[in-house]
């Protein structure tokens, strides 16, 4: 079996709906994996959502084209809790949930307490923004 049947094999019997590159690092070595993940990119199986950061991917109903199973707002918590971060809501998702506002932030934030992140996870046009709140009570 190929690596890339096994890692499709792998993604699909699988629950979780992130994946790192470092899950599937025992399938064979770095060029066999990085071509069997640009296969899988390209027949539709999974999106890339960063550096070494995919998700499984289904057919969007409107363009046809592959899209993230769940939105990347659900994902992207997951991918962080991945690397050993804990995410909180933004300050103005919190702001809205306690009835102070009306209105919903037009971007995708998301708070990681007293963590720097900088890394870049998206889809599309879509991106993630990062806040923090060093020197703050949570």
């Amino acid at each position: 079996m190929s690596p890339k049947d096994e890692l499709a094999a792998l993604v699909r019997k699988s629950r979780a709906n992130v994946f790192l590159r470092s899950d599937f690092s025992s399938l064979g070595s770095a060029a066999q994996l990085s071509r069997a993940l640009r296969e899988l990119i390209d027949s539709g199986v999974i999106v890339r959502l960063g550096l070494g950061v995919y998700a499984k991917a289904k057919r969007s109903a409107l363009s046809g084209r592959p899209i993230p199973v769940r939105p990347i707002e659900v994902l992207a918590p997951q991918v962080l809790k991945r690397f050993g971060f804990r995410t909180y809501q933004s300050k103005l998702i919190a702001v809205y949930n306690a009835g102070r506002s009306t209105q919903l932030p037009a971007n995708i934030v998301i708070n990681t307490g007293t963590h720097r992140i900088v890394r870049k996870l998206g889809f599309g046009r879509q991106f993630i923004q990062y806040e923090n709140s060093a020197g703050k009570s949570m």
